[in-house]
């Protein structure tokens, strides 16, 4: 039976509609284009344009196309935009998560795989930070995620009902055979570098540079797009061999700092001069976050691919310079 994939027309959506593809599995997305694209889902793939809060159009989608299990990515997914706009991220995350799984309740859909994210341990006190660390965020997108991931494990304890919640890490890079990357003005690192090395931008912007970290940036863990698309197969091949809910780290236990990862793709675009400026730190971003991924590793048939900076940096700027050529 089909996977439905809401979300399925953004950036990671779109990689995890190839990943299902090419493990054999039929796919239908469910998205409201209000950042994704309708180019990004192949045209063999049954598309309902249609917002995951709207229990109607959901249920509808999957009585239509027979489905038989979710992939739930779509949400809003920024921290600064969090902070400026809460109630927006808890309409279009919790309220419209809980919608979402009413639905799918109500239309015998009894798998899903949750897109979450690191943001759920706010600043963690014990680096690399496992599954069972606390979980504090600090910020409102954090917290909204928080919040499905509680409503995902009481509706398991009250229906006939599984799931495997994947925290991401920070996703980058692109699809490495040039079919799917991200589209759009970046705000994440790695694709905003990429562009102001190809000049599609006037300059970076490094957000604090005084944390005690080697060289005073934030650290991060980086999880390339396409390795991240693959883990979700396998949580949903988990539950399909009978396996309880789950809640996994998704990241390589290898942390790189903001000038390490700036670095990298001026290295990578052969030394191409772009400006940097400096800012004070956001509210909301962590010092240093890093994934413990032995649960991961231990639990899913899953083992990274593409687990170096160098190559999530290498696709990342060969997509952008394929949108050069195109644009």
């Amino acid at each position: 039976m089909p996977i439905l994939v809401t979300g399925g027309a953004g950036y990671i959506g779109s990689h995890v509609v190839l990943a299902f593809r090419e493990a054999g599995y039929p796919v239908v997305v469910l998205d409201d284009l209000s950042t994704g694209r309708r180019a990004a889902v192949p045209a063999n793939v049954p598309f309902v344009k249609g917002d995951v809060g709207d229990a109607n159009a959901v249920s509808h989608a999957i009585t239509e196309h027979r489905v038989g299990a979710a992939v739930h990515l779509a949400g809003s997914l920024s921290v600064p935009e969090s902070i400026r706009d809460p109630l927006r991220y808890w309409r279009n995350n919790a309220g419209a998560s809980a919608n979402f799984v009413s639905a799918c309740l109500a239309r015998e859909v009894r798998r899903l795989v949750f897109s979450s994210t690191a943001a759920v341990y706010g600043i963690p006190q014990v680096v690399p930070v496992s599954e069972d660390a606390p979980t504090i965020p600090i910020s409102p997108y954090g917290c909204s995620k928080l919040a499905v991931e509680w409503m995902l494990r009481d509706t398991a304890s009250g229906h006939d009902f599984r799931y495997t919640t994947l925290r991401y890490f920070n996703v980058a890079g692109a699809d490495p055979d040039g079919r799917m990357g991200q589209w759009g003005e970046g705000e994440h690192l790695i694709k905003a570098a990429c562009e102001a090395v190809l000049g599609r931008r006037d300059r970076l912007v490094v957000f604090g540079t005084d944390y005690e970290t080697a060289d005073g940036t934030c650290v991060r863990d980086y999880i390339h797009v396409s390795d991240l698309a693959r883990a979700h197969v396998a949580a949903l091949r988990h539950l399909e061999g009978g396996g309880g809910s789950l809640t996994l780290n998704c990241g390589y236990g290898q942390g790189v700092s903001v000038r390490e990862a700036i670095e990298a793709v001026r290295v990578a675009a052969s030394g191409s001069p772009f400006e940097v400026r400096d800012r004070p730190r956001r509210v909301g971003d962590p010092p240093v976050l890093i994934a413990d991924t032995r649960r991961i590793r231990e639990t899913l048939d899953w083992t990274p691919r593409h687990d170096h900076l160098d190559i999530i940096v290498r696709t990342a700027l060969a997509w952008e310079r394929a949108r050069c050529l195109d644009s």
